[in-house]
């Protein structure tokens, strides 16, 4: 039986890729500095799996920005406007792929970042391919061969990971009318296989092929494109052992089609799905087979101990149908969505030793694969009985634990009542209350929420946290910062302004030291995209709000401008996905009290007299179930919790939320029956294209699409900045549309940031005056 990692993460126990990536892009280490950091952490990963007893680790799930990007340049579909990096020099590879990542400016060449968009219902981003009618697929990089060969210098023969070419062009974009991008996979395949040879001719005997789409909704041409393609490919590759992946849900209709394609090894996400092993036990074609069945049991996207007792179940009775040498052991998914070591918690007034004993990083879960694995073998079961012990401990530990439960919250949740998820009234009238309240001029210009995070900000707030400082002297300090941002937005121009953020570590985790129910990790770090990473708070139990979050400092910047300062919450449903979640209750049910925490802070946001709230919620479409038939339900209780915590206020108080990073096509209805009277979201990478969604639908609120993309170091130009603005009044009325960036800018430098927002209020104030619009 053997044990396998589907991916492993890549940032570092103490985020090294993200400090060499960015000492690499501000120029402080060279290309070649940068290649040997990242050469020790893959070292590193390779050996922390071989010492835990994997049997298959894994190669290529390695990468300096994002593993869709990766497979982008290997097979050599680089945009038209990068060509003139391209060149023909191979030297540039980098460059090029940066280039794509984070958009380009120098030298004369001026060219904007590939899409980003979030990787099936996780928070991670991937860099969306684009594809044309007449794309070309060709070897550009060799990534995934050289980094099989670096394993195996160490004599390590790995398990090199890659994307399938159905679900690598699903991912992607047709850049061009007039063709299906399946339709390209005739082109692709012979590249892509003759990748899959040259692996093999290296030495490769197993390689993994993940194809996630297989858990989406398909048609039958898209299933028949999966058959076509897995015959074509096993032709050409007769003896490769090729496992194939699915995670993060069931296969459901799909199952008969993945079931019969000619693969060694189908892995299954039985976290998402237990309900998926029985539907392949009874699948007697597949039983009487020879394919092998990997089990992914230990949860590759939580920090919970895995149940043995219940994953041993699962174990069983895959074994009683296709005996020892047909079932393999993983976890659901890549590990990449969990934090690497939970040994690196040491601080216990952080993370108290009884909430650690329920926990399980990527490094553990390492560990508990190994002992699956070994639990089923009579002659270790009687050494490990003692594991097995402890762990059915710390189960019932969790369970029984008064930690978890509130009375209190329980009490609140029963007492939710219908007229709770409604405004006094509907838009069209509040509306009418704020404008005449607010005066604002047309276009009216704002930001998303914080502002550059500068080195001395980040040192205050660690001093404050170590004891170092009081608070009198912390308070002083964030309101200096306040006091400075407030009066450069007004000398920028700005129409609503912001207070920065600069006491906020985090858009969820800072609320989450608030709020009864959390606990934190010091070293929980995740990748959400590039160098960025994240630190998710974690929920253990009942949540409820302990008193005033943000309203000392909004009232403070509002004491220091006559302009209007948004107050800035972060939403139930991204403090839900952005957090690890509990799982002993419905997720349904944590996020009601979230969302009754948050609306308590609302109301004495109101009372303080702030008269715009922003509640952002970009994570709204990420937590939307992968399969339609799932989302009614989910979207039901998601707008209900989003709505719960903005109703509590007058009509003359203005909600924004913020959302980005999202396809809102399929859910512009929902987006719509959340009711924020003013919505921003992420538009400027996709040029304008998500706002087709909006138009079609004739989204009733005000709306504004976010003009330039903070993730990037480029600055736009102020014609560049029209141009999408007067695109966007294609869409949207011109009373209805506000100018804004598309995120916030705490990842951003200050002075790329001030020209940036320059132009930005240049750009509203030249369409003011070309459309005769006069300021109030």
């Amino acid at each position: 039986m053997l044990t396998h990692i589907l991916g492993y993460p890549r940032i570092g126990s103490k985020r090294e890729l993200k400090k060499a990536c960015e000492q690499f892009w501000s120029g402080k280490i060279s290309k070649e500095e940068l290649q040997s950091q990242a050469y020790q952490l893959r070292l590193e990963h390779w050996k922390i799996q071989q010492e835990n007893g994997i049997d298959l680790i894994p190669s290529n799930d390695f990468s300096l920005y994002d593993h869709v990007l990766d497979l982008s340049l290997t097979l050599g579909v680089i945009p038209q406007r990068y060509q003139a990096l391209v060149d023909g020099k191979s030297s540039k590879e980098l460059e090029i792929y940066f280039a794509m990542a984070r958009g380009y400016q120098k030298e004369g060449f001026d060219v904007v970042a590939c899409e980003m968009t979030k990787w099936f219902d996780t928070n991670y981003h991937y860099i969306v391919p684009e594809f044309t009618k007449n794309q070309q697929f060709y070897r550009f990089s060799n990534k995934p061969v050289q980094e099989f060969e670096e394993a195996k210098r160490l004599d390590i023969v790995t398990k090199p990971v890659l994307i399938g070419p159905v679900s690598y062009l699903l991912l992607g974009k047709e850049k061009e009318k007039g063709f299906n991008r399946l339709d390209l996979i005739q082109r692709l395949l012979p590249v892509y296989i003759e990748l899959l040879q040259e692996l093999e001719s290296r030495g490769a005997h197993t390689i993994q092929i993940d194809e996630p789409y297989l858990v989406m909704d398909l048609t039958e041409k898209e299933r028949a494109v999966f058959q076509e393609v897995y015959q074509q490919i096993r032709k050409a590759l007769p003896a490769l052992q090729i496992v194939l992946a699915t995670y993060f849900e069931c296969s459901g209709d799909n199952l008969v089609t993945t079931l019969s394609l000619p693969v060694d090894c189908l892995h299954v996400d039985l976290v998402r799905c237990p309900s998926q092993l029985g539907d392949i036990l009874n699948h007697e074609a597949f039983v009487n087979g020879t394919t092998k069945l990997s089990l992914g049991l230990v949860d590759g996207r939580n920090i919970w101990k895995n149940d043995f007792t219940n994953s041993l179940s699962f174990i069983e009775k895959a074994l009683s149908k296709l005996g020892e040498d047909r079932v393999w052991i993983a976890p659901s998914c890549s590990l990449l969505h969990t934090p690497y070591d939970l040994d690196l918690e040491k601080d216990e007034s952080v993370l108290t030793p009884t909430i650690k004993n329920w926990m399980a990083f990527a490094k553990q879960k390492l560990k508990e694969v190994r002992t699956l694995a070994d639990l089923t073998k009579p002659q270790l079961f009687s050494s490990l009985a003692s594991i097995l012990t402890e762990n059915q401990q710390a189960i019932e530990s969790r369970k029984s634990s008064t930690l978890i439960h509130r009375p209190t919250v329980k009490a609140q949740i029963q007492g939710i009542k219908n007229a709770d998820f409604e405004r006094e009234a509907p838009f069209a009238l509040r509306q009418s209350i704020q404008k005449e309240l607010l005066q604002l001029p047309l276009l009216p210009t704002t930001t998303i929420g914080s502002f550059p995070q500068t080195t001395e900000v980040r040192q205050l707030r660690a001093n404050y946290k170590k004891g170092l400082i009081s608070d009198k002297v912390y308070i002083q300090e964030v309101e200096t910062e306040i006091k400075k941002a407030i009066h450069w937005q007004e000398e920028l121009g700005l129409d609503v302004l912001v207070h920065g953020e600069f006491e906020r570590n985090d858009m969820v985790e800072y609320f989450g030291e608030l709020l009864s129910g959390y606990v934190f990790s010091q070293n929980g770090w995740v990748q959400s995209y590039g160098s960025r990473c994240v630190k998710p708070p974690i929920i253990f139990g009942d949540i409820e709000r302990k008193g005033d979050m943000t309203v000392r400092w909004t009232k403070y910047a509002q004491s220091q401008t006559s302009k209007i300062v948004k107050g800035m919450l972060t939403g139930p449903i991204t403090m839900l996905q952005w957090s690890f979640v509990r799982d002993d209750q419905p997720r349904r049910l944590t996020a009601f009290q979230l969302a009754l925490a948050i609306r308590e802070e609302v109301v004495t946001l109101e009372k303080a007299g702030i008269k715009i709230i922003q509640i952002d919620e970009p994570a709204i479409r990420e937590g939307l179930p992968l399969r339609k038939e799932n989302a009614p339900i989910y979207l039901d209780w998601a707008v209900k919790a989003f709505r719960l915590s903005a109703s509590g206020v007058s009509n003359r108080t203005q909600i924004h939320t913020h959302a980005c990073y999202s396809e809102f096509n399929d859910i512009i209805d929902s987006i719509a029956d959340l009711d924020a009277d003013v919505i921003t979201i992420e538009t400027s990478r996709s040029q304008m294209e998500l706002l087709d969604a909006f138009a079609e639908f004739k989204y009733p609120n005000e709306i504004g699409p976010g003009v330039y993309d903070i993730h990037s170091p480029r600055v736009p130009t102020v014609e560049e900045i029209t141009t999408l603005l007067e695109k966007a009044l294609t869409y949207i009325p011109l009373e209805n549309l506000w100018v804004n960036p598309d995120c916030g800018l705490k990842t951003r430098h200050w002075e790329e940031t001030e020209k940036a927002l320059k132009n930005m209020v240049g750009a509203a104030e030249a369409l003011r005056a070309e459309v005769g619009a006069t300021v109030k």
